[in-house]
């Protein structure tokens, strides 16, 4: 059974995740930081693509002290499992997601990935081989799936959303929009890529809730499915 999949991004009011260098903002407040850290919390894995690793070098860890414990109480790892979708295995052996806070990590690379690069993760994580030049993600949530989880978040990049939601694997999207315009026809959006053409072919959301926290407004969408 594949995991039930929840996006979650931080866009500023013109939709950008990110400047077009790819650089980290400061989108959302505390406000959004803990409804965040307890979504991470009640989620068996959390996933991002390797550019969100290589630019923004996260831990994917829950930061609340008191949602660990409450983790620890009903028999889960102190953190999620985190999964990073990279399909040229390039995770830095360094990297904080996986040094970073106890609990297992999964590293999805695809068949063409190096071999030695594959191996040298394979110390620190798990390592699904799957696709023959990019991940294939339907599969990889199979054997998510299969390894227990059935509650994915997915925290970036477009790259990966897109992927996702091409394969119909989104389940829920929320959208916290910040405060501010960044700007620029190459920063990141929720979705990159080349998108769809034909309007049939578009993503069809129901809108669930409307929240205002910080300065700015959470949206919570479920996928409508045909």
């Amino acid at each position: 059974m594949r995991p039930w999949v929840v996006v979650n991004v931080a866009m500023s009011a013109d939709g950008k995740l990110s400047t077009r260098e790819r650089r980290q903002v400061r989108i959302s407040g505390s406000g959004d930081f803990a409804r965040v850290d307890r979504l991470k919390a009640n989620s068996d894995a959390v996933m991002v693509g390797i550019g969100t690793v290589l630019a923004d070098d996260p831990s994917l860890t829950v930061k609340n002290l008191d949602y660990r414990k409450e983790r620890i109480s009903q028999g889960k790892p102190e953190h999620p499992v985190r999964v990073v979708v990279d399909s040229s295995a390039r995770t830095p052996p360094g990297a904080s997601i996986l040094s970073k806070g106890d609990g297992p990590r999964v590293i999805a690379v695809s068949r063409n990935a190096d071999p030695a690069r594959a191996d040298a993760l394979r110390a620190k994580a798990t390592v699904i081989v799957t696709g023959d030049t990019e991940v294939g993600l339907a599969s990889l949530l199979d054997e998510l799936g299969d390894m227990g989880i059935r509650r994915l978040m997915v925290e970036g990049g477009g790259t990966l959303i897109a992927g996702l939601d091409r394969e119909g694997l989104i389940d829920e999207i929320y959208t916290y929009i910040g405060s501010m315009v960044i700007g620029g026809k190459d920063a990141p959006t929720l979705a990159d890529g080349p998108g769809w053409i034909r309007e049939t072919d578009f993503t069809q959301l129901v809108l669930a809730d409307i929240t205002q926290i910080d300065d700015g407004v959470l949206l919570h969408w479920t996928v409508k499915r045909s």
